[in-house]
């Protein structure tokens, strides 16, 4: 449950059109529910601003399939990540109105087509690769990043081997509030970018490389020793928890200033 659903049950209960019965049934599994297979922790996005999000990588269908409907009850935002196609399509079959996101391997609510309102400013997350193989988890931050309820835009296949494909949109990342940038191989994107923008920047190593890559590794050492200040590293092939932190940026700054564009 989130917020707002909780002060919609609450007013509810205010207008008599709720009893204090029927909420408290409402409520009574509140703060966790256990299944068989997990342990659900329905407060989490009221406490941090995101909501449990389900791993399900080494998860059954039927395990998500489970989890899923209980989270369903109390809140429309859902998410699997890690999610193999087959696995994927299962769970859609059995819970109408989810959606597969096969680039991504995401499982989730269906989501609006249109945008957030947020079309520049604090509020806009740009998510940036280095190559074309980089965006499996350069999609699984925009996925995230767009059920989350957050504006965000792509921007692919700009590396460094190619330094003007990047220089020819400086006009996107002026318009945005903070920048997710994917890269493996060497992991030079971030770098670049450090020196081109006044904006938080949120890198992600991936396990794209030949050997001496060593599954990421190198990418992630050469962000971690990046020159370039102001510069946050996640774990490899990490595109969920970079747009958890640019949700979590992107809310601290609006909330400071009480508005959306910059």
């Amino acid at each position: 449950m989130d917020e707002k659903k909780l002060r919609e049950l609450l007013v509810q209960v205010s207008n008599g059109v709720c009893t204090v019965a029927d909420a408290m049934t409402e409520l009574k599994n509140f703060p966790v529910e256990m299944l068989s297979c997990a342990y659900l922790d329905h407060h989490r996005r009221l406490r941090t601003g995101l909501p449990e999000v389900v791993y399900g990588e080494n998860k059954t269908t039927g395990q998500i399939v489970d989890i899923f409907k209980k989270l369903l009850h109390f809140s429309p935002m859902v998410m699997a990540t890690r999610v193999s196609q087959d696995k994927g399509l299962a769970v859609c079959l059995e819970i109408p109105g989810l959606v597969y996101h096969e680039a991504a391997r995401m499982v989730t609510a269906q989501m609006e087509e249109k945008q957030s309102a947020v079309n520049s400013g604090a509020g806009l997350v740009v998510v940036l690769t280095a190559g074309t193989s980089d965006i499996p988890v350069a999609e699984e931050a925009f996925v995230t990043l767009r059920c989350l309820g957050h504006g965000v835009e792509r921007l692919y296949d700009v590396g460094v081997a190619g330094i003007h494909r990047l220089l020819a949109r400086r006009d996107l990342l002026d318009k945005a509030g903070i920048l997710i940038v994917v890269a493996g191989m060497e992991g030079a994107l971030p770098s670049v970018v450090g020196g081109l923008v006044d904006k938080p920047i949120i890198a992600v190593p991936t396990s794209v490389g030949y050997g001496t890559g060593l599954g990421g590794i190198a990418a992630l050492l050469g962000m971690l020793n990046s020159c370039s200040p102001g510069i946050a590293v996640v774990n490899i092939d990490n595109g969920f928890g970079a747009a958890c932190m640019a949700a979590s940026i992107s809310r601290q700054i609006i909330g400071s200033t009480g508005r959306i564009e910059a």
